[in-house]
Order: structure tokens, then sequence, then C-alpha cells
């Protein structure tokens, strides 16, 4: 009598605990329901598998009912029989047994259902008060923060960010798929390679070899070019912008952690007008180049590239304009400049090691949630520069920083190697390296690895295909430099070209076809990009 006095108590006192928030609401909760369900799973052997990826214990609203889903759960992973018995013994030896309410609830948990029948329904409707329940959580815990003037703001933003974007990730389950639907689309998608005359089935970048490989950066697909500092990174990233976005109009985004817009942009003009860029930072431009900048400029006009320049941009800042540029611009391809830049706020890691794993982990995510190639750039560890000879200086999987994780979530990984940068201007056949870089592809999960040879024009900041000539023509007027012209001319910035004139002043607002003339100096016009 002790022992049913004892247990009631316990079970009462556990049924009737109601969580409200200040206004008396009560929590989202369908305790009916998680009864159906636990009786359900303890009558019918086959039932567990239809619901393990829906629910977990802390879906379950009442204590009691996390308890016995727990055991369950437990019995299945130890792959034992599921029913009366078995549940009760399992909280029997966990010393849980009394605090769910003994053998008698147990039963008629079981004796209230007479199949599984709906037992997915249910349990996706336990899955939605549970989400219902952490949102509300959330947001009182935010709202007390954003209360405490002691709170930075920017912080808070940040992780309210970090905790909104795993309660999201609790929900976004794939089912599986039939293969037939699969099929055909893969099939549609070999039709429309088939269809274009470049025969690729991804988006182009522009460099033909490389294309070779990769048939187009392929959708869903998470890139990783991965380089030594000084070697090219964001100059190749751009070059290849300007191929998709300038050249075949395809909507580009890029996150620039490392550069300003403008400073991208100056950058960007260098490689399409073919100015130096020193000359473009300075502003001492020849007139041939004012009109070589006047006429292909022309082109940056109105291209479908979105530049954001954050700084110590999170991956759920990257996260959410993402989805905003896809939806609203249509963007195909986003680069990112560059992956150990960014951080993961909101979250708290052991090491930057595990951050950084997060990070290339959520970056592969994004990439199959948009269905659009992803490119993120990364630095690579001093152990390229303590090898010696030719083939000691091209990078290896193994000298990716900060994380193995980055390589084993790329589905392909390409280095950017110029031999010419260690003073290597010969190979082992005796070809000329100068001016050449490498794209080393080291890991291509469909498909295969090899090396491509492109023009690196280092005055432009430009990557090219190797029978790319120059765009801009060399202006008429202008004389080759030599010693015999050279000879009373005092050295200047245009020593290239010999018999030009003193450089001019900026063009006045007249100048016709200037597009930084709309307005002239201080004007109100707006610039057109």
């Amino acid at each position: 009598m002790a022992t049913s006095t004892t247990r009631p108590r316990k079970t009462t006192a556990t049924r009737t605990v109601k969580q409200t928030d200040d206004y008396g609401h009560l929590q989202p909760q369908a305790p009916e329901l998680e009864a159906a369900v636990l009786g359900a799973l303890m009558i019918e052997k086959d039932a567990y598998p239809l619901i393990s990826e829906i629910l977990k214990p802390e879906s379950f609203y009442e204590h009691r009912h996390q308890l016995l889903y727990k055991a369950i759960q437990t019995l299945a992973i130890q792959q034992n029989p599921i029913d009366i018995l078995t549940v009760a013994q399992q909280l029997r030896t966990t010393g849980e047994l009394d605090e769910v309410g003994g053998p008698v609830y147990i039963s008629q948990l079981a004796g209230r259902v007479n199949s599984s029948a709906h037992i997915e329904y249910h349990a996706r409707i336990i899955a939605q008060k549970y989400l219902a329940r952490e949102l509300i959580t959330f947001t009182s815990g935010i709202q007390t923060k954003a209360f405490d003037e002691t709170q930075d703001v920017e912080d808070l933003m940040q992780e309210a960010e970090g905790q909104l974007f795993a309660i999201s990730q609790q929900n976004l389950k794939k089912d599986y798929t039939q293969i037939n639907p699969v099929i055909e689309a893969a099939y549609e998608q070999l039709k429309v390679a088939a269809s274009r005359d470049s025969g690729l089935s991804g988006l182009s970048t522009g460099f033909y070899e490389l294309d070779r490989y990769t048939s187009g950066w392929q959708n869903s697909d998470l890139i990783i070019m991965a380089a030594r500092p000084a070697m090219g990174k964001t100059a190749f990233v751009l070059s290849m912008a300007k191929n998709i976005a300038v050249n075949n109009r395809e909507p580009v985004a890029m996150f620039s952690l490392e550069m300003s817009n403008v400073q991208l942009v100056n950058r960007l003009i260098t490689n399409v007008c073919e100015i130096p860029g020193e000359k473009i930072k300075s502003g001492q431009l020849a007139p041939y180049e004012w009109k070589q900048l006047d006429r292909n400029i022309n082109s940056l006009i109105d291209a479908p590239l979105y530049v954001d320049d954050t700084p110590s941009l999170s991956i759920f800042e990257l996260r959410t304009k993402a989805r905003r540029l896809v939806r609203e611009h249509g963007v195909k391809i986003i680069i990112i400049d560059y992956l150990q830049l960014m951080n993961a706020s909101g979250a708290s890691f052991g090491s930057r090691q595990e951050e950084v794993s997060t990070i290339s982990r959520s970056l592969k995510g994004l990439a199959k949630e948009l269905n659009i190639p992803i490119i993120a750039l990364s630095q690579l560890n001093r152990g390229v520069e303590s090898r010696e000879g030719i083939d000691g200086k091209r990078p290896q999987l193994s000298d990716l920083r900060e994380s193995g994780a980055i390589e084993q979530d790329a589905d392909i990984v390409c280095f950017i190697h110029r031999p010419e940068y260690y003073k290597i201007y010969q190979d082992e056949k005796g070809n000329d390296l100068k001016g050449v870089a490498e794209i080393i592809i080291a890991k291509h999960r469909n498909g295969a690895v090899g090396d491509v040879r492109l023009r690196f024009v280092g005055q432009y900041a430009r990557f090219q295909n190797i029978e790319d000539e120059s765009l801009a023509p060399l202006p008429e007027h202008a004389v080759l430099a030599s010693k015999m012209n050279n000879r009373n001319r005092q050295p200047n910035i245009d020593d290239q070209y010999i018999g030009m004139p003193p450089v001019p002043p900026p063009p006045s607002p007249n100048d016709a076809g200037n597009p930084f003339a709309l307005g002239g100096v201080g004007g109100d016009d707006v610039v057109p990009f």
C-alpha cells in the first residue's frame, strides 16, 4: 500500500505541471498524441523506424514521456524487442520506472491504442509543437537580453542568428526519393548539356581547359580554391566572375571579407580595361588610357555582379543574404573571399579548427539547399615554403589551413600555383613558365584530377586562357620604348610608351562618352555603378 500511494503522488505531480508564459498562455503541447505514439511503439514492432528521424526525447512535452521515449530509443539502438515488458525493464535498469508512473502507466499507454495507424502523422504534430516551444524559449531569452543595457546589440544579433539557425536546422529533414524522378532529372540535365554548343552541363568559368575537366561548375558543389598569399586567389575569382557575369551575363554574388567594394571594383576595372592597377589608384592616366577606360568600362555597367564587403561575415549572415540573392536576383554562383575570415558567431567551439569545420560543413549544406555552386577561397599553411624543388613548391591537400574538414566537405579542391613566384622559370621539359599559372585540381569527387595552365597577366591582375590575346589595342600614336628613343627623356610612369605628351588633368564634364564625367567633380549625378 505504501508503494501504491507513493506512485500516484509522483505521477500526479508530473502530469499537472503546466508551463505558461507571462501572459498565462499554455505552451504548445499534445499530451494525448504523445501517449498514443508511445503506446503504438510498444504494440507494433515495425513502428519505431517510421518516426525515428522525426522525434527525439526532447520533442515530448511531458517529462515522463521523454523518459519513456528515451528507453524505447535505447532498446531500438541495441536491437532489442520493444514492448511493455522490455520498456519497463529498461526503465527499471536506469532507475526511472517509478518516475514515469510504474508498470501500470506503461500498460495504460499500450491499452489506449489498437494499432500504429497514423503514427507518422501524429509524430509530425508532436515535432511541430516542440519547434514552437523552442521558438518561444528563443524569443523570450532574446527579449530579456535586449532589455539588458549591458548587452552589446551586435553580439546579441549574432547570438540570435546562431540560435535561430540551429532551430531551423532541426526541421530541415529531406526524405528519400524513389529513383525514377531522379533518373528523369539526370536525363533532362544530359539533354540540356547536349543542346549547348560548349557541351557543358554546369556553369562555364570561361577557362576552356578547366571547363573540360569539370564540365562547368556543377549545382550543389562546394569548390575550394586554395593558395599561398600573393598567388592571385582574388585575381582568379575576379577574372572568373568577369567571364560569368560580364561576358555571359549570368548573375554572380561575391562576398569579399578582405577588400572593400571599391577596391574590388577597381581591380575589376584594371582587369577589363587593361590599365595597370597603380594608374587606377593614382588617376594618372594618359589620354589613350582615358579613351580605353571609356570604351571598355561600359561592359561593366548593369552587369549582374553583386558585391558584399561585410567584414568578419558569419555563416548565418551569409545564409540569409545568399537566400535573398538567389530568390530576388537569380544568382547562379556564390564566391567567398576567403573562408578563414568567416566565423560561426552564436555557437561555442573548443578550437578554431572546430569552427572552420562547422563553416565548411555549413557551406556545403548551403550549396545543396540553394542548388548552386559555391566557391570559397582558402589559405594554405607554410608547409609549401619549407619544401624544396620544383615539385616541392606545388601545394598538396595536406597544406589546407586550419582544418582537414575542408578537404572532406569540398566536392572540388583546386590549388593556384605560379612557379614564377618561386623563381622557377622552366619546367623539367624546358618549357617557359614565365607568366604561367597552374590550376591544380587535387580533388574532384565526380570527375578527373589534373593540371590546367592559364596565362597570368600581373599588371592587370588577370587570369586568361593561354591562347587569349590582350583585349586592348596599343594606342596608335604610342612608340615602343628603346634606348635610342629614351636617350634624353626622364623616366616616369609612362616609360613603356615613348613620345607621349604629359599626363593631362582628368577630362572635363563635357567630355563625351566618359561615364565618370556625368556631373563633374562634386556633381550630384549618380555614378553608373
